[in-house]
């Protein structure tokens, strides 16, 4: 497996690996809902301390006020907590979850692996699709919203960027809209994950934060501060993305360093750092 960096561009986002896919049923259910409603959506607080628990939740550090956290968790008491799944690609070894047409295949009709993470990518290239797919997706955000959670992270925003011969943004674009609209008419906020590419189409999206992996590394945070009003949640893996972050965007941003696995405290491998 590679490292942590270049996410975005290379290696996709981190997801929690021990998160279970929706089954998804052959036929095609009822489409996805686009609809709005008068829900009150809250983004989160901007410049706080915050953590990324995607791996497994624990005990919040002190003065923790926002936290992510997988759909499987409960939420944190007393902090504002988002929702995190995977929405573009299904877990690890979790593709038979998942009709066998809503996989993404090459030409020989295999199906296509983002193989950084051993994870099926999904096939979102028709609209009949995307409602297909959403349609499972949005349960989770229904159990997040039940949870607790203020808001939603849909993680592999950025899959079409590792697969161009496949994918597109428009289709990302399409499909992230879907799950957007169900999000909102239940009240939550949702983060854009990542993809500087389609920062330009965060609001025509409905995307209302960012969650920013490396953008410290890579000299990207700035971009994300200007298209988001300075809600963005940082997250660095590399002391030098850390520093970077740090010395550019700590009276701005929020941001804090994690491990490359986002374990759990009192794990081996755990580490969390701040500015």
């Amino acid at each position: 497996m590679k490292t942590a960096a270049k996410t975005a561009a290379e290696t996709g986002s981190h997801q929690n690996k021990s998160s279970q896919q929706p089954t998804a049923p052959a036929s095609a259910p009822a489409p996805a809902s686009t609809s709005t409603s008068a829900a009150t959506v809250t983004p989160p607080p901007k410049h706080v301390r915050w953590d990324y628990q995607i791996g497994g939740a624990y005990a919040l550090p002190t003065g923790v006020q926002v936290v992510s956290r997988s759909h499987e968790d409960t939420p944190a008491p007393g902090a504002y907590n988002i929702c995190n799944f995977n929405a573009f690609q299904a877990q690890e070894n979790a593709e038979k979850d998942w009709a066998s047409d809503l996989l993404l295949r090459d030409a020989n009709g295999d199906v296509v692996y983002d193989e950084d993470w051993g994870e099926a990518v999904l096939d979102i290239r028709t609209d009949a699709k995307r409602q297909r797919i959403a349609s499972e997706v949005n349960t989770w955000i229904d159990e997040c919203a039940t949870k607790g959670y203020k808001a939603v992270e849909p993680d592999n925003y950025d899959t079409f960027t590792r697969f161009p011969d496949y994918l597109t943004a428009n289709q990302a674009k399409a499909f992230m809209k879907l799950l957007a609209a169900h999000a909102h008419a239940k009240g939550l906020a949702v983060a854009q994950k990542n993809t500087l590419e389609l920062v330009s189409e965060r609001a025509s999206v409905g995307l209302d934060f960012a969650v920013a992996e490396e953008c410290g590394e890579w000299n990207e945070c700035g971009k994300f501060a200007e298209a988001f009003d300075n809600n963005v949640l940082v997250v660095e893996y590399t002391a030098k993305g850390l520093s970077n972050a740090c010395s550019g965007w700590s009276s701005t941003l929020s941001v804090v360093r994690r491990d490359q696995y986002v374990v759990p405290e009192g794990t081996s491998g755990y580490l969390r750092e701040t500015c």
